[in-house]
């Protein structure tokens, strides 16, 4: 959702007073309730939300020739034409963008999302005062799409606070803020519309919102009434790439730990346990003898923490290091935010009985990347260069392709080089130069990728899988039929 610069028209963000909200028993009720205005919200608090410029060098989008036909009469004014406008060459080009961000504390950290700044070179920082300050990146956390940024400045900055996303109910008041399509500042506001949207990680927690969202906002904060972020604006589910109701901001309670982390490691450090998991679901229970559909039921156990701890398949763990698990998801964002190293209580149930297992984590990052592969995982499919799926043909990214899309050193995923007009895929807005890096949930880096998390899907008796699509950067979800 980054929006292409338009210079003219930006306008610039807010710098003023930071101002205190109460938080009194009455403030609290009418937390809630509809408010006459938004307006002293929004000048409160608005201070602090930026405009974030990025720039980077990028490949040509010509390799010289005329966009017209060889021997048309028009090739020769084509090709005068973009000669005297420097596009005739290969040379590298400088390309700038816009995003959103907010200001969390007074010596100047800033929070925004990973996408805003992927593969910049220089990021800029643009306040209501018309100051401008250079950030420099402290950390990104891939997996959440969050990004850490540091200013600068001479005086204290106003900032705001995270809030506790866990507490906003479906029906509660929220305001966005950011740089919609790069129009410099704007308000918007909705109600939270959903909770828990689980679309592109393991370690999600989306609060949906029908408050306008679009290209440019990415980064910016969601607000609740007490002037508290509870969210970071990440992301639209849209046929069109524009605001139609759906959008999704990162709750809050999972950005917070990730930019604790950031700013104290400049990395992420996720607890990791070593567990193959599934959800307990009521045959299971059934045939368990459990009362309750709930916990995360072990599959297998192999060499690490887990197995080190005592745990094993079939145990169900129904709480670990002192918080309740109801299912895979809550294990696995428990896990995670859990000390990295220390032994942490786990509570399961074996054989009808509990039993409490005390467990020392190992980091993810480190631990489970350094995992040998099994041997029965190592003999691959051959990894087909081209294929037509779901009225798509795609081409896994590599270096050229990359270089061609003008995407981020790296960058990973299936580009769509051409869409079947009577598909599905193409009345929902795919185009040619669209780029899948996630099915299902899972990041896809081969054609191999998609078709497991198609027959992972069907298997499931799914009617439909969800795609996540990035067009010039700009993250996108497209829910396509599977059968």
């Amino acid at each position: 959702m980054v929006a292409p610069k338009r210079p003219r028209l930006l306008l610039a963000l807010g710098l003023g007073l930071t101002m205190a909200l109460a938080t009194g028993p009455a403030h609290q009720a009418m937390a809630f309730a509809a408010p006459d205005s938004f307006a002293d919200l929004a000048q409160q608090i608005s201070p602090s939300v930026v405009n974030i410029t990025t720039s980077s060098m990028v490949a040509s989008a010509t390799d010289g020739s005329p966009m017209v036909p060889p021997g048309s009469p028009f090739e020769d004014f084509f090709k005068d034409f973009m000669d005297q406008n420097g596009q005739g060459n290969n040379e590298p080009q400088r390309s700038e963008a816009l995003g959103s961000g907010f200001v969390i504390s007074a010596d100047g950290y800033i929070v925004t999302n990973n996408h805003v700044i992927e593969g910049a070179d220089d990021i800029e920082i643009e306040f209501f005062s018309g100051k401008k300050l250079k950030a420099k990146l402290v950390g990104t956390d891939l997996k959440t799409d969050i990004a850490l940024l540091k200013v600068d400045s001479p005086e204290p900055l106003p900032f705001v606070g995270f809030g506790d996303s866990d507490k906003m109910r479906v029906g509660d008041w929220v305001m966005a803020m950011g740089n919609p399509l790069g129009q410099g500042f704007s308000v918007s506001a909705g109600i939270v519309s959903a909770r828990g949207r689980e679309l592109s990680g393991a370690y999600d927690d989306f609060i949906q919102t029908d408050a306008a969202i679009n290209k440019g906002n990415s980064g910016g904060p969601l607000f609740n009434m007490d002037g508290q972020v509870v969210g970071v604006n990440t992301a639209i589910l849209s046929p069109t790439g524009g605001s139609i109701g759906i959008g999704f901001s990162m709750g809050s309670n999972v950005v917070s730990h990730v930019v604790d982390q950031l700013k104290q490691y400049g990395e992420t450090r996720r607890g990791w346990l070593g567990v193959r998991i599934q959800d307990v679901t009521p045959d299971v229970a059934e045939a368990m003898g459990l009362t309750e559909a709930k916990g995360a039921l072990i599959t297998d156990v192999p060499d690490g923490p887990a197995k080190a701890g005592g745990l094993l398949a079939g145990d169900v763990i129904q709480s670990f290091n002192g918080k309740e698990i109801t299912d895979v998801r809550s294990l696995t964002r428990t896990v995670a935010d859990s000390p990295i190293g220390e032994e942490v209580p786990a509570v399961v149930l074996r054989d009808g009985k509990q039993q409490t297992l005390q467990i020392k984590l190992g980091r993810r990052e480190t631990d489970e990347a350094g995992k040998p592969v099994p041997a029965a995982q190592k003999d691959t499919p051959v990894e087909p260069k081209k294929a037509e799926v779901l009225g798509l043909t795609l081409v896994p990214v590599d270096e050229q392709v990359a270089k061609d899309l003008k995407l981020s050193p790296g960058a990973t995923g299936l580009a769509v080089t051409h869409v079947d007009g009577a598909s599905e895929a193409s009345e929902k807005g795919v185009i040619p130069g669209d780029v899948i890096v996630e099915a299902g949930q899972q990041k896809v880096m081969s054609i191999n990728d998609l078709q497991d998390r198609l027959t992972e899907a069907k298997a499931a008796g799914r009617k439909s899988i969800l795609l996540l699509v990035r067009r010039e950067g700009d993250p996108r979800f497209v829910a396509l039929s599977v059968q």
